[in-house]
């Protein structure tokens, strides 16, 4: 099942249509199997910091006309933290539903099988019979697993098929070419149920690409057109190490691994996906830049809940993806904060406060001089129309520093006082409400003020000055 060296003799040149140049068709990337791993130990001693080495050479942007998400909330999204019942999984799934809009934006979800409440959830799920997100399941390169995923009738799997030496030689105890034939075995009994295979390659950001990755993934086309079914490959940043700088060496270069895989392995723009984790705080911007460079699908979990430091968010990509396209392409934003509300108050998750889009206080403000701006156009210190998009105006939050623009601020988004009514900084009532947090605070507070202790003291200033004033939960 491994390419012969013969089979690339007089291999056809042809015109590429894309640049106007004559190109060989099918280059000659063959398995290089090699008798100790390679695991790059200069790139990655260690004992030490992980280093980034540049040999400037650059490949071309190829964003793709279509890009989408798709979503392992399900997957390793639970492998963090504890598990959703069933019930809270057909939840979730209705709402990523929603978030996606009509144009299925969220393709696809996948799903453990392993214990009985997992494929509970799955048939609950496929009874919904949305087109989108399509329920995929994810297994190891195994007999046993590939069981499950016959039974429940699944029309997509994920496979397991580690692809850098220290999973295939430290972890497997296998060569390349054994891993190779192990993993096609699996992809072929896919195939012929009819099952589109989705291949995980996990660890590719210390893979050798053109000893391994490529010739493996050019092995997977061919069986794409002997059997006419798609297959897909997903490129996995396991550990974090992807950057997007261009001239990086490969394999820690996500634009080097996105081309050699669209380029070298002719695998389409729309069969590959990127799932990256945050072990360096690069999440966002590999899966961003896979986008820039070709990889139509990007991988995410809600709240970048998953292993470790986590995965690249979902509802950050949302916003990605409008900043690529200038428009959600029908996606529905303010779902993202509907679930945020249902993991605080149903699932009892905790998001942290300045996590942005749905953190509390992802767009309060605490210095009075910025809530003087926003008092005076909210655009000034604002991201964008939050209140719109994520049903969450910018808000201040009370503190010694919030100042008299602080705290009118607070008056008129906690009260939603419409414009012909809200009060300014020179007004008596914000005047009153500054001298008594002033006291607070000269009295040894060290804590922000709360909405429910400020509420009080505005209703009864309020009530002393004659003024009438609208609750935004009455």
């Amino acid at each position: 099942m491994i390419s012969d060296p013969d089979a690339f003799e007089n291999r056809p040149v042809a015109m590429n249509n894309h640049n106007n140049l004559l190109q060989i068709q099918e280059h000659m990337y063959i398995l290089d199997d090699v008798k100790k791993p390679n695991v790059f130990r200069n790139m990655f001693p260690y004992e030490e910091i992980p280093k980034i080495p540049f040999n400037d050479r650059t490949v071309p942007h190829n964003m793709p006309k279509d890009i989408w998400i798709t979503d392992t909330t399900f997957r390793d999204g639970q492998q963090s933290r504890a598990p959703y019942t069933t019930d809270q999984i057909v939840h979730i799934y209705d709402e990523l539903h929603r978030l996606g809009g009509p144009n299925g934006m969220i393709r696809a979800s996948e799903f453990f099988l392993y214990s009985k409440k997992d494929r509970d959830a799955v048939y609950k799920c496929m009874e919904r019979g949305y087109k989108f997100p399509e329920v995929t399941s994810w297994i190891r390169a195994s007999g046993e697993d590939f069981k499950l995923v016959r039974e429940i009738g699944m029309k997509e799997t994920g496979i397991l098929v580690s692809c850098s030496d220290y999973h295939i030689f430290l972890k497997l105890k296998m060569s390349r070419k054994e891993a190779m034939e192990h993993y096609l075995t699996i992809v072929r009994d896919c195939l012929e149920e009819g099952i589109s295979p989705r291949c995980h390659l996990e660890d590719i950001t210390r893979s050798d690409i053109y000893g391994y990755v490529v010739p493996f993934c050019l092995e997977l086309m061919k069986l794409q057109d002997e059997y006419k079914i798609p297959i897909k490959v997903r490129a996995c940043d396991t550990m974090g190490y992807g950057v997007n700088y261009p001239g990086a060496v490969i394999p820690r270069s996500v634009p080097g691994i996105i081309y050699a895989l669209h380029t070298h392995a002719g695998v389409p723009n729309e069969n590959m996906e990127w799932h990256g984790h945050n072990d360096f705080y690069k999440a966002v911007t590999n899966a961003s830049t896979a986008w820039l460079y070709g990889c139509c699908g990007v991988n995410s979990s809600l709240f970048g809940i998953g292993e470790r430091t986590g995965n690249t968010p979902l509802e950050a990509m949302v916003f990605e993806y409008a900043q690529f396209k200038g428009n959600l392409n029908g996606m529905d934003a303010t779902v993202i904060t509907d679930l945020a509300n249902y993991y605080e108050k149903e699932i009892g998750y905790s998001i942290p406060p300045m996590t942005p889009f749905v953190g509390k206080s992802f767009n309060v403000t605490r210095a009075g001089i910025h809530a003087d701006g926003l008092l005076k156009n909210e655009e000034i210190y604002n991201i964008f129309d939050t209140g719109k998009f994520l049903k969450k105006p910018p808000v201040a939050a009370v503190s010694n520093t919030s100042g008299l623009a602080g705290i009118a601020l607070w008056i008129n988004n906690y009260y939603s006082l419409p414009k012909e009514r809200q009060v300014s900084k020179q007004d008596s009532l914000v005047g009153h409400v500054k001298e008594w947090v002033d006291e607070q605070y000269a009295e040894g507070r060290v804590t922000v003020m709360t909405d429910e202790e400020l509420e009080k003291i505005v209703d009864k200033t309020a009530t002393e000055s004659g003024v009438s004033l609208t609750q935004a939960n009455d």
